[in-house]
């Protein structure tokens, strides 16, 4: 008799007791992006650090230009590039000729546009000599104020905030060399069956190529992991052990993987060698500890098992492909975002509830990364379990409540077809108590794209 499926819910939450945030170490700021940050970062100057033009044309006192826009000439006494150069000051009835991010010459407190001048235009590489130019007061000042972006001392980032390659440019402006951040974890991703050919391996009777292993860890690197990709392993014990006890080993640089990752072996066939090693723990080198060996309700992706191995964490998901994803996407994915240091209240990731009687979202949850889409068409649940199901997007018809380009979703394909998980945009995740998608119905969309 099966025993009783365990609910996405509860093994997430299992998933994320094994893991803890990697320690944190210093880095440039350059190498640092993808990371999370461990302390608040602060501007260590202001930017812009000096007021600075916002646009080509003449740094002018405003007080030489009538209030009421009509034109005056004004005597041009030099010229103000972007980067180190002397400041002429700007004195009474004089203009200074000035680029695009320098700095403003004193006595100056305004930038007129070269375009709304009797000049006309800058030639590059050769400024006008004229004497003078004839200009009115424009309605704004076109000057970019010290610390109008950032002032010094300013909270830039907050700890836990990952590196992104905005961040990285806002805090390289504000002066910021090296942060603080967790060590990104290392992933050892392994493939097992021995039906598995490496890519562009040729393939003999009963073999088919080994996706798994590159989809997962793609899959880890776009979580923002480092990857190390082992096997396809063969359904031989001992050579899984073999890999496993490579993955964990530390080497003298102190390299070794912060999460194991295997793909099939974990389901009840004779064959299965993930479980076979599991079910022996400590047979070979450090050993399988604290096995969970569960069949969780979700389709696909129903055989799962957590287990520590050498002390490092463990998680093995089905040798299924869309089954696999899915598996790494609610239960991987996470693991990794708290190694990270993304911390997460656990309920982020409880799958929602929909179904035919309802209109709205479930308030129950908040799925990472999901949101709620209608259903353009209908499709069967999968009673009793979470129905992962990979979708596309679509337009919605005009409707009455429906507003004009909206989007839905429709199922990409088979649920256990890889290739309609290639061209899917989102996972569908449809709860255990649907026995039925209705075309209208609201779904949380785990978006892939």
């Amino acid at each position: 008799m099966e025993p009783q499926a365990r609910s996405v819910t509860e093994h997430v939450e299992r998933v994320l007791a094994l893991v803890a945030p990697m320690p944190a170490e210093a880095r440039s700021l350059e190498d640092a992006f993808g990371s999370v940050l461990t302390e608040d970062l602060y501007a260590s100057v202001s930017v812009p650090p000096f007021d600075g033009a916002a646009m080509d044309g003449y740094a002018v006192r405003l007080a030489d230009l009538p209030p009421d826009g009509s034109p005056a000439t004004l005597e041009v006494t030099g010229d103000v590039a972007a980067g180190p150069s002397g400041l002429t000051e700007v004195g009474t009835g004089q203009a200074v000729r000035i680029m695009t991010g320098a700095p403003l010459p004193p006595g100056a407190d305004a930038v007129i546009p070269v375009e709304r001048t009797s000049t006309g235009r800058f030639v590059a590489g050769a400024p006008r000599a004229e004497d003078s130019v004839t200009l009115a007061r424009q309605s704004r000042p076109h000057v970019r104020c010290a610390g109008e972006d950032v002032r010094q001392g300013e909270l830039l980032a907050r700890a836990g905030t990952e590196l992104t390659a905005a961040l990285v440019g806002a805090l390289a402006a504000s002066g910021t060399v090296r942060v603080a951040v967790r060590r990104r974890p290392l992933v050892a991703v392994v493939s097992t069956g021995s039906e598995l050919v490496p890519i562009g391996g040729a393939l003999g009777p009963g073999q088919i190529t080994d996706s798994n292993g590159p989809m997962l860890a793609a899959a880890a690197r776009a979580a923002g992991a480092d990857v190390v990709r082992l096997g396809p392993v063969t359904d031989d014990p001992a050579a899984l052990r073999r890999v496993l006890d490579q993955a964990v080993r530390t080497d003298a640089d102190g390299a070794g993987a912060d999460l194991v990752v295997t793909a099939g072996g974990v389901s009840a066939g004779a064959a299965d060698v993930v479980r076979e090693v599991l079910a022996a723990p400590g047979s070979n080198g450090p050993g399988a500890t604290d096995a969970d060996v569960a069949t969780v309700a979700m389709s696909p992706g129903k055989p799962q098992a957590l287990a520590h191995w050498g002390g490092v964490p463990w998680l093995a998901l089905p040798g299924n492909p869309v089954g696999a994803y899915a598996s790494f996407e609610l239960f991987a994915r996470p693991a990794i975002d708290r190694l990270r240091g993304v911390e997460a209240a656990s309920g982020r990731h409880h799958p929602p509830g929909v179904g035919c009687s309802e209109s709205t979202v479930s308030t129950q949850s908040n799925t990472p990364r999901a949101v709620p889409l209608a259903a353009a068409a209908g499709w069967s649940g999968s009673p009793g379990r979470l129905l992962v199901v990979p979708v596309r997007l679509v337009p919605l018809p005009d409707a009455a409540g429906t507003a004009p380009g909206s989007t839905g979703v429709v199922p990409a394909g088979s649920h256990h077809s890889l290739a309609a998980l290639a061209t899917a945009d989102g996972l569908a995740l449809v709860p255990p108590d649907v026995e039925k998608v209705c075309p209208g119905d609201i779904v949380q969309v785990l978006m892939l794209r």
